[in-house]
């Protein structure tokens, strides 16, 4: 499995999260059987630590998306654009070891192939929007320099 099927396996978890109200644990294990994968142990602790990650900064990375979003509360955003933005973002803002432009190129494809005709020039047009600047919003920003 390569890391993109495994950050496409990480978001199916985070939609399914989202829909179905489960905790990352069982959202996991049931993604694993439903898809019928079976990860190496180096992949499904990737897949964890992107879903684990995401589920942690939720509420930051929301805030970030929703200051983007300004005619579009978080509740009207499709749950498919959501989750492959918050991924991204959980990427983009704390993963050192993924390039920002790969996080982008992923959410795009990711939305391309699950979203609707405009997802992928959506999701585009506000990840892009965060790369060019990522200092400035970046979530911990305030809550590390007030």
């Amino acid at each position: 499995m390569s890391r993109k099927q495994a950050r496409e396996l990480a978001f199916l978890v985070l939609f399914q999260m989202d829909v179905g109200q489960l905790t990352p644990a069982k959202a996991v294990f049931h993604t694993i059987q439903e898809l019928k994968v079976e990860p190496r142990e180096e992949e499904k602790e990737f897949i964890c630590a992107l879903v684990n990650g995401t589920w942690q900064y939720l509420a930051d990375i929301d805030q970030v998306i929703a200051l983007l979003s300004q005619d579009w509360q978080l509740n009207r955003l499709g749950k498919v654009d959501l989750n492959i933005m918050r991924l991204a973002l959980f990427e983009i803002f704390f993963r050192e070891d993924i390039p920002p432009g790969v996080s982008v190129n992923e959410a795009v494809e990711l939305a391309k192939t699950y979203g609707s005709q405009e997802s992928g020039r959506f999701v585009n047009g506000i990840l892009g929007k965060i790369v060019q600047n990522i200092a400035f919003y970046h979530p911990l920003k305030n809550k590390i320099n007030p």
